[in-house]
């Protein structure tokens, strides 16, 4: 089981229709901790720690996000493994 961490920027309608919460319901019911937070240029950054597959399927989530987002674009990059205590939304 390989640990990974994963930094997402998601562009597009994601702030003010619950995306950062619905992420933390995903990331939780997925084993993963991070947090989710609203960029002051109306991305939503989402750093990701946890196992790879479950990482991937977070990703694969957050391109759709919640029913009112529109995601335009999703770019993960690959960060230094962290510890987080759980999800939280900033």
């Amino acid at each position: 089981m390989t640990m990974v961490c994963r930094r997402a920027l998601v562009d597009g309608k994601v702030q003010g229709v619950w995306f950062r919460g619905s992420t933390r319901e995903q990331a939780l019911t997925l084993g993963i901790t991070g947090y989710a937070k609203n960029l002051p240029d109306g991305r939503v950054e989402v750093m990701m720690s946890g196992r790879e597959s479950d990482i991937e399927m977070l990703s694969v989530w957050l391109k759709k996000g919640p029913p009112l987002a529109v995601v335009k674009s999703l770019d993960i990059a690959a960060v230094d493994l962290q510890q987080f205590p759980s999800f939280e939304v900033c």
